[in-house]
């Protein structure tokens, strides 16, 4: 008959049972580290010259980033709030439709046309067409193989901790 006995066997139990706990920890941490980097690439970077040119700050400051652990998964999104109505178009590309423009503040409309300044009471736009200019996007292609290194060794070193403390 042959017989075995494991020297330490309730700690290896305590250690493989808290792995989970300490594995999810350890990669809610990373994912808000690098949503945060990534939110900074895009509003610091991105949407300062580096993609767009900040006018308003409008976009820029519509940008938020949210990190939630939900059952099996850790969600980082980063996203334009909506108080941007044209986010979704400078990320996208897209076509305006026709539409008339009025003044809001005045009684009539005022620009420049060959140097000349015109009056109008309204004008009727043909619709315009954007071409995608990729800020969030852009953000995330550049930073993928980052991320997915991070979460890679924050994996390595949760397990690597485990083998040290069995």
């Amino acid at each position: 008959m042959l017989g075995l006995s494991l020297n330490g066997a309730s700690q290896l139990i305590a250690s493989l049972d808290a792995l989970p706990d300490r594995l999810r920890a350890a990669l809610t941490e990373k994912v808000q580290n690098q949503a945060q980097a990534l939110y900074s690439q895009v509003v610091e970077v991105n949407l300062d010259g580096g993609v767009l040119n900040c006018r308003s700050g409008v976009l820029r400051d519509s940008i938020e980033v949210d990190v939630e652990p939900r059952d099996a998964l850790i969600a980082a999104t980063i996203y334009a709030n909506g108080d941007a109505p044209y986010a979704a178009i400078l990320e996208f590309g897209g076509k305006t439709s026709a539409h008339e423009i009025l003044p809001d503040k005045a009684k009539a409309l005022s620009f420049l046309i060959d140097g000349k300044q015109i009056f109008a009471p309204r004008i009727q736009n043909p619709g315009s067409t954007f071409a995608a200019r990729s800020y969030l996007r852009s953000a995330l292609g550049e930073q993928t193989d980052d991320i997915a290194q991070g979460l890679q060794d924050v994996v390595v070193a949760t397990a690597d901790n485990l083998k040290g403390s069995s």
